[in-house]
């Protein structure tokens, strides 16, 4: 088992990357956002990776941080879920989020993920209600107001990633008095302009 990689990103492609290690070249299926950051690393990147072996096929999954591997572990354990359909929710829905709805039994935001219809979101929450539950006082960040996730559901339906979205409104969450979800989008937005023409 290749429990991660280490070395340098040589090509991507979609939702994959080869990293060279001693001259042999891995390719890893990979994330929307992991992707984004991939294609901007310099030097050495490590992943995190889990290797599904089939009949006819050998692929390696990787990802940035170890809990996303842990997550990724836990969704191909649902059945119905396979290796694909999990990186499909890892790259539509943050950590925190995707744990949030399964514990609020949030069906709409789990649906909003490719490949998950309504049976599928009815079968993760039912079978993995009690695992987020154990990991629910671990997880990085606290419950945020509806009116942060309506934001961040607004600037992911403006083309922002699931990833962007969330970190804009955390950031200008704290520094918001009275937060509305316009003033959050607002605020967002102006962040995310200054990223951007950096």
């Amino acid at each position: 088992m290749i429990a991660h990689l280490s070395g340098e990103v040589t090509s991507t492609g979609d939702r994959w990357v080869v990293i060279d290690i001693g001259g042999v070249g891995y390719q890893v299926q990979v994330t929307g956002p992991a992707l984004e950051n991939l294609r901007e690393a310099q030097g050495r990147v490590r992943v995190y990776t889990h290797m599904a072996v089939r009949d006819d096929d050998i692929k390696l999954f990787g990802f940035l941080h170890q809990r996303e591997l842990e997550l990724f572990t836990i969704l191909i354990g649902v059945s119905g879920i396979g290796p694909q359909i999990a990186m499909n929710i890892l790259s539509g829905i943050s950590f925190e989020e995707f744990a949030f709805a399964i514990l609020d039994d949030d069906e709409k935001t789990l649906t909003r993920i490719p490949g998950i219809g309504p049976k599928s979101a009815k079968r993760l929450i039912l079978e993995l209600k009690e695992k987020m539950k154990k990991r629910a006082d671990t997880l990085a960040v606290s419950r945020r107001p509806t009116e942060a996730c309506d934001a961040a559901s607004a600037l992911i339906s403006l083309g922002f990633s699931p990833q962007e979205a969330e970190e804009a409104v955390g950031a200008v969450l704290p520094g918001l008095a009275d937060p509305s979800v316009q003033s959050l989008i607002r605020a967002a937005l102006a962040r995310l302009r200054e990223r951007r023409s950096l």
